[in-house]
């Protein structure tokens, strides 16, 4: 299995704010911080995000792409 079926089958299609932090080891919060940023990382994240409503969710196969340090320009 790759990262992408894996995050896919535990989480779904979309991460929440909260579910990222957790992956990445950081705070709500803290990554709230990260994310207003201008590093290549966090330009990575902006990218995959995902506003409904109010709500921030991030695309799954978007996170795994980046975590597999894969090009996520698609």
């Amino acid at each position: 299995m790759n990262t992408e079926q894996v995050l896919l089958e535990k989480y779904g299609p979309l991460l929440t704010m909260s579910v990222l932090a957790g992956m990445l080891n950081r705070t709500t919060d803290g990554l709230r911080w990260f994310l207003r940023g201008n590093c290549e990382m966090s330009q990575k994240l902006k990218a995959a995000r995902l506003k409904v409503g109010r709500r921030v969710y991030f695309r799954t196969i978007d996170i795994s792409r980046i975590i597999d340090g894969e090009d996520t320009s698609d």
